[in-house]
């Protein structure tokens, strides 16, 4: 598939080798000489004209950091406009469902299909392909972006509806928030009780209280050394989940207590 891509970041570069490792034809929009020799060595055409990248593509996808600049490329600027009738528009930035709703809105009117499809995981999952995708839109447009997707992305899980694929991510993300808070507290009641938080690290993860996030914690050696490595993406992503969840009438009740001023480093 000829794919155009936007966000080669942290996330999105090794996205793009992934595509390129698949045998897809990726043409990357790039901002500076350091971008330009990431995305030409990766086997991908870098180029600087974001309405290049779309104008043959059966696919342009959009990692890029925040909400904002996704409704800055995709609501404001030329991208949807050049991009071909009958092409699909992969959103996988975290951020409000009523962003992938409008643009869905938007591209109807240039005969372009939305898909909204924010991540769980991190570059290592990209590179071994099994990234994790809650992916939101019609039932064709996810079988048409599905051959693209699974070049780093598995499971790809359709769960309804435009905009869904972001509702269940900022669950998600809130869980996954409130885990390293009760962590925090798990180590600060481990201490009280005379149990140091290496001795709890090494034995936690094989018992029920195990997750993704101990598991986390665990592999950095402290529940601060795993915040540190996090904070920056954790916290945009609570600061985005307690947006949402008021954008949308949606109350975090007790997980929102749990994350409270737990997380040391990653405060919103």
């Amino acid at each position: 598939m000829r794919v155009g891509f936007v966000g080669t970041g942290r996330m999105g570069l090794p996205m793009v080798r992934r595509l390129v490792g698949g045998g897809h034809q990726v043409r990357a929009l790039v901002r500076n000489d350091q971008s330009r020799g990431d995305v030409t060595e990766a086997g991908a055409e870098a180029v600087t004209d974001i309405s290049e990248i779309a104008f043959d593509a059966d696919i342009v996808t959009v990692c890029v950091f925040t909400d904002d600049q996704v409704r800055d490329i995709c609501l404001q600027g030329p991208l949807i406009a050049s991009m071909r009738p009958g092409s699909a528009l992969v959103l996988h930035t975290t951020g409000s469902p009523v962003t992938a709703e409008l643009i869905s809105e938007r591209a109807r009117a240039f005969g372009v299909q939305v898909a909204d499809a924010p991540v769980s995981g991190g570059p290592h999952n990209i590179a071994a392909g099994d990234l994790t995708l809650f992916v939101g839109g019609d039932t064709e447009t996810v079988d048409r972006i599905r051959p693209a997707l699974q070049s780093y992305a598995e499971p790809i899980l359709h769960v309804g509806a435009i905009g869904t694929g972001q509702r269940v991510k900022l669950v998600n993300n809130a869980l996954f928030a409130a885990q390293i808070g009760l962590l925090r507290e798990g180590v600060r009641l481990g201490a009280e009780l005379g149990v140091d938080e290496s001795t709890l690290l090494s034995a936690l993860p094989h018992a029920s209280s195990n997750s993704r996030a101990l598991a986390g914690v665990s592999a950095r050696g402290s529940v601060a050394a795993f915040s540190d490595a996090v904070g920056e993406f954790v916290s945009k992503d609570v600061s985005v989940v307690r947006a949402v969840a008021l954008e949308l009438g949606g109350q975090l009740g007790v997980i929102d207590e749990v994350i409270g001023d737990q997380l040391g480093s990653v405060k919103p």
